[in-house]
């Protein structure tokens, strides 16, 4: 169990996966009193990769006995675990004692750390208790405080002392924390030590061979923890700060071989809001993460603010040209995460890469002052055992710390386009297209020359007004992608072109934009069929041919739509029946599983969503593929769902036993939720006071849309919400994959219509609110 019953830890964790069903949140404060998390999915096919953090709050006891007796919370479902120290705090004798407890004094002494093998390291700043790890490297070491009574209280007041269990339940706010944790079997060898000074009171605890593993202070003597300090083999590593003695914490602070990273928290909600100071090597990290979890907030974290720019005091030209990349990188990251292929949820970071900073002179373009920068930066990342590079590209120095000014992109995007290679001191690679020998990276003259007539059409693609403009132009970007396809040296460049060009045509073709993509998609699977080539290539090529074709027909208003979705399902069957053991035929499955739910036909929906789940395990859309068989059989059973409203506070359909409840999952991308809304306001305003109650569950991609429409359009029902859209946890939880969805519940709390829509809302609740 995550929470302690002996420390207030404060506020929200990094994303990390926590065991915490039905604890979920989304970035948002909530009360002291609750234990909040936030899942995160993927999101995949034709909509590409989205998906955000996961979050979870943790609760424990305040510094003295005092903030102990006040802030213990009653946390539901997950419930502090009673504490004898707890238990006896309720006596207010017992509290008085507490707080005439004496302690030891400790002589301070400090020592001063060197520079780590692999980036940079710190010792943490004030005097020190004792030297750490003396035949390897000197700190500067915190002093130790003593948090709440131990055994002398115990003795005062009768109440027994905290535990060395306690203690170790305690976990740093930030989950990206490496520390020393002992095994149970050898709590019983460690030992607590109360400590104490003129400015500073708390507790030590170490290990059997003397290691220091926790330390929590009191700096100011309120009687309240405001810092909690965590250890690696006896150095600290990690440090919560409550900079305000509000009882939360505002500062997350990497120490001694764990780098220089401080973050700032300024609302208190467990997310960093700007970094204090971090290394050029902890950015780089950072940036994978970033991709890793698919948070935006965290990215942009990294890049230059307006003040740290301005203090740069570059010329007006580069400022101009440095403010649109800024502008540019913190608008499309989330764009990026959608399509990006080369960081995975298993994705690590390895190391930094880049050969030495260097130095734009004051008076270069008209700047007043030396800037130091690294240009080509990249980080070397781990997936599976196979290493790859990220770019990272141009960092910039600032009073704290480094910045980045751009996007992230994987080595191939960066050798096969012309995205620039430097901003300060080098080239574009467009820019180098006209030399007459291979540039960085190998590309050829003849390969830069397609990659810059690629950038043009998608240029003149986005401001294409017309239907026809767009065929024309979607043909010719076709025609570029085979020709790169063609350059390839090697399979695996072959098929990324082929992937893109399959990709862009089939969405061209379904939004109008190519009519023609159809045949060149079927020319192009019967190419590659005929060349034997790699089944999955063929495969892939061959399922987005057929979604195209699907698509125009659907579409078109001659079509008979009940024999375009009788084709629509045979060839799919015919699809999984020769691609079924390739990635695309877990994707025909779960199509197949939708149309027949879609036609009424549940029990063989049921049965192509079981055999996505079986043949496919590990996929992301095993989840959802259960989820929908749960769905679907849901009627006449209770249905279990929790999750954290947009307030952080806990919503679970078990706690709306008694009252009728209809689950509504909406988003504001499909306008058909926006007007089932409407409906939805009718009804709570009809039948609110007659134990009827509404969850929304919000599945949009965008917060930022879902913000504004509800700040235009208040609910006044509770909407629970985590990244990830469609493939968010609460959604995958029921396997919902079309828009809109109504699930009602009776007071009971079994599902009673598990497709409801907006016109029998009304004569649903009728019957049931009898």
């Amino acid at each position: 169990m995550r929470p302690g019953s002996l420390f207030y830890l404060g506020t929200l964790s990094r994303p990390v996966i926590v065991g915490f069903v039905g604890y979920l949140s989304n970035r948002h404060k909530s009360s002291l009193s609750k234990c909040p998390g936030m899942a995160y999915g993927n999101r995949r096919g034709l909509r590409g990769d989205l998906g955000a953090s996961r979050q979870s709050r943790i609760w424990g006891l305040a510094g003295s006995c005092r903030a102990a007796r006040e802030v213990l919370p009653e946390t539901g479902r997950f419930a502090v675990p009673t504490d004898p120290l707890a238990t006896g705090l309720r006596n207010p004798a017992r509290t008085r004692a507490c707080r005439c407890m004496t302690y030891t004094v400790f002589r301070l002494v400090s020592f001063f750390s060197t520079r780590p093998a692999v980036g940079p390291g710190i010792a943490p700043t004030g005097k020190g208790m004792e030297a750490m790890s003396r035949s390897a490297t000197k700190w500067l070491v915190i002093p130790v405080v003593m948090v709440a009574v131990c055994q002398l209280a115990g003795h005062a007041v009768g109440a027994a002392s905290p535990s060395v269990a306690d203690a170790l339940k305690v976990k740093p706010i930030q989950v990206e924390v490496d520390f020393d944790t002992p095994d149970e079997a050898t709590f019983a060898t460690c030992v607590l030590k109360t400590l104490q000074d003129k400015r500073m009171t708390g507790y030590e605890l170490r290990d059997a061979a003397g290691n220091v593993l926790r330390r929590f202070l009191d700096t100011n003597r309120d009687g309240r923890v405001d810092q909690w300090c965590y250890f690696k083999d006896g150095v600290e590593v990690y440090r919560d700060i409550d900079s305000n003695f509000n009882r939360k914490a505002d500062q997350y602070r990497w120490l001694g071989t764990a780098g220089v990273r401080w973050g700032i928290d300024n609302d208190e909600d467990g997310r960093i809001d700007r970094w204090l100071a971090i290394s050029p090597e902890e950015v780089s990290e950072e940036i994978v993460a970033a991709l890793r979890t698919r948070d935006t907030a965290r990215f942009r974290c990294l890049l230059l603010t307006a003040e740290e720019l301005a203090a740069l005091k570059l010329g007006k030209s580069q400022m101009t040209q440095l403010q649109e990349k800024i502008a540019a990188a913190a608008s499309g990251f989330e764009n990026l995460v959608r399509r990006q292929k080369f960081v995975s949820d298993t994705t690590r970071w390895v190391n930094f890469g880049a050969t030495r900073p260097g130095v734009v002179p004051a008076g270069t373009d008209e700047s007043e002052q030396d800037l130091e920068v690294y240009e080509n930066a990249s980080a070397l990342v781990e997936t599976d055992g196979t290493h790859a590079q990220v770019i990272v590209g141009t960092m910039v120095r600032t009073a704290n710390g480094w910045r980045v000014i751009d996007l992230p992109h994987s080595l191939e995007d960066a050798q096969a386009s012309s995205i620039p290679s430097g901003f300060f001191f080098e080239a574009s690679l467009a820019r180098r297209a006209d030399a007459d020998v291979p540039v960085t990276g190998g590309l050829s003259p003849e390969l830069q020359k397609l990659i810059g007539e690629l950038e043009i059409i998608d240029n003149d693609l986005a401001t294409a007004s017309t239907l026809d403009q767009q065929a024309t132009l979607n043909a010719k970007r076709a025609d570029v992608l085979e020709k790169l396809a063609n350059l390839a040296t090697n399979d695996e460049e072959r098929a990324t072109w082929l992937h893109q060009l399959a990709d862009t045509v089939s969405a061209a073709v379904q939004s109008g934009g190519y009519p023609d993509g159809v045949t060149r998609l079927a020319n192009l699977y019967q190419r590659l069929a005929n060349d034997k080539a790699d089944q999955a290539l063929i495969a892939y090529v061959r399922f987005r041919h057929l979604s195209a074709e699907y698509g125009q027909s659907a579409q078109d208003p001659n079509e008979d739509f009940a024999k375009v979705q009788d084709k629509w399902v045979a060839d799919l069957e015919r699809f999984v029946a020769e691609y079924g053991t390739t990635p695309d035929g877990a994707e025909a499955m779960l199509q197949l599983g939708m149309a027949q739910e879609f036609a009424g036909k549940d029990e063989e929906a049921v049965k192509w969503y079981a055999q996505a789940s079986a043949a496919f395990p590990e996929s992301p859309l095993a989840k959802k593929a259960l989820g929908a068989q749960r769905r679907i059989l849901s009627v006449g059973k209770s249905l279990e769902l929790a999750g954290k409203d947009l307030t952080g506070k806990t919503v679970s359909l078990s706690a709306l036993r008694g009252k009728v409840v209809l689950v509504h999952y909406w988003a504001t991308w499909y306008a058909p939720c926006r007007q089932e809304l409407s409906v939805l306001k009718d009804m709570q305003a009809k039948y609110g006071k007659e134990n009827f109650a509404l969850v929304g569950i919000n599945v949009d991609n965008l917060t930022e849309a879902r913000d504004a429409y509800l700040t235009e359009n208040p609910l006044p029902w509770p909407q629970l919400f985590e990244p990830g859209g469609l493939d968010s946890p609460l959604a995958l939880e029921l396997g919902v994959l079309t828009m809109p969805t109504m699930i009602l519940l009776d007071r009971t709390g079994k599902v009673v219509n598990r497709n409801l829509t907006a016109g029998e809302v009304d004569d649903e609740l009728k019957k049931l609110l009898r």
